[in-house]
């Protein structure tokens, strides 16, 4: 004869009513129909939407994204946001709270809690957390040196997302390079100049590739030569690091010539440095 002990026995008999009851309820309750309105009570977080844009404020733990159309999402950041680094130039890399950047592109991955979304993981590009350090110094030392009106300039720049284009200077590149040429450099210095005449000007630097390489290639190649383009405006040209915005990398998108013809691609591969002025503060 074969017995169960005890404990087993009573185990069993939970595992029985487990399985049974819910069952029998649910028949009783449905019926033969089936219900989706059916809501469980004490439901943990559930997934929320991905925001990608600009971290265009911050105060405390709440972070807050502007996409490309304007729009703005505020998320929370607690312990157990995960921050990282990829796809740039460098690697991939774990981060701390404190490379979040005014200016710094991102892309949040969320999850909602009540009416709050929490930031699950932030991604974004070493490039471009170099680069946003870097106009964030030269912010800091930049507007140190100015008057009080600047000062509140700045303030007022800080959540303006909408400019107007006063005016495009493109330099092109040789195949699979970044150097400029010469002409290239006279022409970045030229539009510095242009920009320096107009008051609240900022610059915005994208960098483009032809149709030739991979994707991956492309992308990094359109950052060097945004980089190069930026390193020029500021070492040589003397523009300030405080008055540009975060520069980026287009790889192929937005051609402007064919990319089957070889004149088609030597237009195609260049860095654009737009010239811009805060639709708040056009004509000011």
């Amino acid at each position: 004869m074969h017995v169960t002990p005890k404990g087993a026995s009573l185990a069993l008999s939970l595992a029985a009513i487990a399985l049974v009851t819910p069952l029998g309820a649910a028949a009783q309750e449905q019926g033969t129909q089936e219900r989706s309105d059916i809501v469980v009570s004490g439901q943990g977080p559930v997934k929320g939407p991905e925001i990608k844009g600009l971290i265009s404020a911050r105060s405390g733990d709440q972070v807050q994204i502007t996409a490309e159309d304007g729009s703005t999402s505020v998320v929370t950041i607690n312990q157990d946001t995960r921050i990282r680094a990829s796809k740039g130039l460098f690697g991939r890399s774990k981060l701390d709270q404190t490379a979040l950047l005014n200016g710094l592109p991102v892309t949040v991955k969320t999850f909602q809690t009540g009416d709050q979304l929490v930031a699950d993981q932030i991604s974004l590009r070493n490039s471009d957390l170099r680069t946003a350090s870097m106009i964030r110094t030269g912010t800091a030392q930049g507007f140190a040196e100015q008057t009080a009106a600047t000062e509140a300039l700045r303030g007022r720049m800080a959540d303006i997302d909408q400019y107007n284009v006063k005016g495009t200077t493109n330099v092109n590149f040789d195949t699979g390079k970044a150097a400029l040429t010469e002409q290239g450099k006279a022409d970045l210095c030229a539009a510095a100049s242009s920009a320096e005449a107009m008051d609240n000007a900022l610059l915005l630097v994208v960098g483009y590739t032809d149709a030739v390489g991979s994707e991956e290639y492309n992308q990094v190649l359109s950052e060097k030569r945004a980089s190069r383009v930026v390193n020029h405006l500021q070492q040589a040209c003397g523009w300030k690091p405080y008055r540009m915005l975060t520069p980026t990398g287009m790889a192929e998108a937005d051609p402007l010539a064919d990319n089957e013809t070889p004149e088609g691609k030597a237009q195609n591969r260049r860095v654009a440095v737009n010239i811009l002025v805060s639709k708040g503060l056009d004509g000011l």
